[in-house]
């Protein structure tokens, strides 16, 4: 059994608040539920850092991508429960912790009170919420769906955000163990190795090539590690400032591509998020050219989205989408292949998720392989790194020892 810390909304339209002993979330929306309530929220309480003032101070205080997810999900709830869409967002009111948010919803409900679409409402916050989200919200009013539309957004918004946590948490161990690899050569060349320099020098000792390769990098990593990191630095900025160029970011997007196993992987997760918001927009009533416009900024690289722009053009003209796609010759066979299937079928919205779980899964599993080859051959580079140093200090030493015998 674990504690359980829910949010729930009375039948008489009060939130309710409290803790509840459960084997699972699961359990604690049954027994709600079952008490005539509609559940918003079941939290475990370690995952609600109750209790913990540490969580409670680093907790985030905007509007957050979670917290989002958590107001579509608990707004489809209550409008799928047979509330009025002003009580509603009166009930949500109570829910977030932070001033922000709540200010948030008090204008987001005002406008909805003074007699504005929801939509409008949302679009009027400037960047919480994205063109996608209040244009699939218009197309659930129009549709008479709102509910239904709110809980496949919430859908998509929860899937997405797993995916790009799932990029993020698998690069964080390589990129850990590849800073600390650095970091220790930093170390033994820029303090351990220079220790040796003045002794060897004092012996008269003949150094082997190694050992002048190895004294002379870390001596001038000693001497100048200022200049290498301005350089380093400078570099990067300059290639920030290259980036913002739409012509030169177009080239290095096609590069990018290109390269065989980094291209590969940014080429199914691009497939993966335009699928999923082509076919979650479609599957919500929103036509299909206006669905193109808003799913190609998804993408993350514009040369893909220069791909979906050129398809928009083919689909004006009458083809079909997967023929638009494959005009740019970018998107891999499959996903093709299945959007073909899908417009013969009549049933484009869902083979366009279908693409989108078949991607996920195969970006998970590249990202899986490459995690699971880096950590090797990281450590074997660094493992042979460190010998060539110490055997630039051994050996001097060895010729040293055989010459006194």
């Amino acid at each position: 059994m674990a504690l359980f810390r829910y949010k729930a909304v009375t039948p008489a339209g009060e939130v309710l608040e409290g803790q509840m002993d459960a084997a699972t979330a699961d359990e604690v929306i049954v027994k709600l539920q079952d008490a005539g309530n509609i559940p918003l929220e079941a939290l475990a309480t370690d995952a609600a850092d109750a209790g913990n003032p540490l969580a409670a101070l680093f907790r985030p205080r905007g509007f957050t991508a979670a917290q989002v997810v958590q107001f579509t999900q608990q707004l489809a709830t209550l409008l799928g429960a047979g509330q009025p869409l002003d009580r509603a967002l009166q009930i949500l009111l109570d829910l977030p912790e932070s001033d922000k948010a709540k200010r948030m919803l008090e204008r987001i409900r005002d406008t909805v009170r003074g007699g504005a679409p929801l939509s409008d409402a949302l679009e009027a916050e400037h960047g919480v919420f994205s063109r996608l989200y209040v244009n699939m919200v218009r197309a659930g009013e129009a549709g008479g769906s709102l509910d239904d539309t709110l809980r496949r957004l919430a859908d998509y918004l929860e899937r997405s955000r797993e995916l790009k946590s799932g990029v993020i948490n698998a690069m964080i161990y390589p990129a850990f163990l590849v800073g600390m690899v650095f970091l220790s050569l930093f170390i033994l060349l820029v303090y351990v190795v220079p220790q040796f320099v003045p002794m060897f020098r004092d012996m008269n000792v003949q150094m082997p090539l190694i050992t002048k390769i190895v004294f002379g990098v870390g001596s001038v990593l000693q001497s100048f590690w200022w200049a290498i990191a301005a350089v380093l630095v400078f570099a990067a900025l300059w290639l920030a400032r290259q980036y913002r160029d739409p012509d030169t970011r177009l080239k290095l997007d096609e590069r990018v591509l290109r390269t065989r196993v980094l291209g590969d992987v940014l080429l199914k997760l691009d497939t993966a998020r335009l699928a999923r918001t082509l076919g979650t927009l479609l599957k919500n009533g929103v036509p299909l050219l206006s669905a193109l416009a808003i799913a190609r900024n998804v993408l993350g690289n514009t040369a893909l989205a220069q791909a979906v722009d050129q398809a928009a053009e083919e689909v004006k003209r009458g083809t079909g989408l997967g023929f638009g796609l494959a005009q740019a010759k970018r998107f891999p066979k499959l996903a093709l292949q299945m959007v073909a299937v899908g417009e013969e079928s009549g049933e484009l919205d869902g083979m366009l998720l279908k693409v989108a779980d078949t991607f996920d899964t195969e970006t998970r599993n590249t990202l899986d392989r490459l995690l699971a080859l880096m950590v090797p051959v990281t450590t074997i580079a660094m493992t042979v790194m460190v010998a060539m140093i110490m055997m630039a200090i051994i050996l001097p030493i060895m010729d040293l020892a055989g010459s006194v015998q």
